[in-house]
């Protein structure tokens, strides 16, 4: 015999009820990022195919001036590298073997695609990430500052510099930094991620691989850290003048404790998607970085792809860049709807 009574099972049916009512949206938010995600990974793929097709330059003639070929041989290696095919059937088999994860082989490094970008992908991965963790941290920190003391010494100072080396080109930063600290300086080294010399132990070979990272991560740094120092400090200066920061200073909190445990929190929810978006983005954006300083990671791998031009290289590396950003800003959609409650509601 149960023990409920009708009230009781009434209030469990009423709270599922209303737990599907909210699960709905959820739900609904989640199949349309999803689904856009998808479309716009679909489009990059059909993308990455035609916009190198068209390229100037003949992977097969490269290859020749490196090797010398009679016209047969020629003929022969287009065949071996399925160029002789109509463009139809080379997007199909593009297609085919995107999905199986299989870019095909370089033509340059004969190597298959996939084992070369696995191969470089996570010195990127060092490089960009230490950047962008940097770049959060000190763009944040220096935003929050100047926005709470708009006007200030310390806010100028901040914003001008900001602005000055977010407006400089990558290229010509990194060039200046490796000709002054590497080439007239000596105090880092110009190219590569470790010395010849490098030592054994794993301590020295650590220290080796972050003296190497010095200069293109303060390249890297110097050109992004500036966007999160203006948001974060338009957000602050919003927030300073919000109606529960009067109230608790009213009540006697200090004006620290207010920027720290208040004002800070709740500026920190545009800077969420900017975030994310831009570490897709660093990632993406290592080309120029890595082939100033040769290093050895993806953005590398792109440029000696161009030169070639080594297609499957081309449209594997172009592939996983643009796969990247997506990702990232699907976690930046669904981060910004979880901590903010008003698109929860939306």
């Amino acid at each position: 015999m149960s023990n409920s009574t009708p009230v009781t099972e009434a209030v469990i049916l009423e709270e599922r009820g209303e737990a599907t009512v909210r699960s709905a949206p959820a739900l609904r938010f989640a199949l349309s990022k999803l689904g856009g995600a998808a479309i716009s990974l679909g489009m990059v793929i059909v993308l990455g195919f035609f916009a190198f097709k068209i390229l100037p330059g003949d992977p097969v003639a490269a290859i020749a001036r490196e090797h010398p070929m009679t016209s047969e041989q020629m003929a022969q290696l287009r065949a071996q590298l399925g160029l002789d095919k109509p463009l139809w059937q080379q997007f199909g088999d593009y297609i085919a073997n995107v999905f199986t994860l299989n870019f095909g082989q370089s033509y340059v490094y004969k190597q298959s695609v996939a084992s070369l970008i696995g191969e470089y992908f996570w010195n990127t991965i060092l490089l960009t990430g230490t950047s962008a963790i940097l770049a959060i941290a000190l763009g944040l920190w220096l935003g929050q500052k100047a926005g709470w003391r708009p006007g200030s010494v310390f806010d100028k100072v901040t914003t001008s510099n900001s602005l000055v080396l977010w407006s400089v080109p990558t290229f010509w930063l990194a060039l200046i930094l490796l000709m002054v600290f590497g080439g007239t300086l000596h105090w880092f080294p110009t190219g590569g991620m470790t010395s010849p010399n490098a030592p054994d132990d794993f301590l020295g070979q650590t220290l080796d691989v972050i003296s190497h990272m010095v200069l293109p991560v303060i390249t890297m740094v110097a050109v992004v850290y500036a966007q999160y120092v203006m948001v974060m400090r338009a957000s602050v200066m919003e927030e300073k003048s919000a109606d529960y920061l009067v109230t608790a200073r009213a009540k006697g909190l200090k004006d620290d404790d207010l920027r720290r445990r208040h004002a800070v929190p709740n500026a920190l929810l545009p800077t969420v998607t900017l975030v994310f978006m831009h570490i897709g983005g660093l990632i993406a954006g290592a080309v120029t970085v890595e082939t100033v300083f040769s290093w050895p990671g993806l953005g590398k791998l792109t440029y000696e792809a161009i030169q070639g031009p080594d297609l499957p290289l081309l449209q594997g590396t172009f592939v996983v860049f643009s796969a990247i950003i997506i990702v990232m800003n699907l976690i930046a959609d669904f981060v910004y709807r979880r901590l903010d409650p008003r698109v929860r509601r939306g």
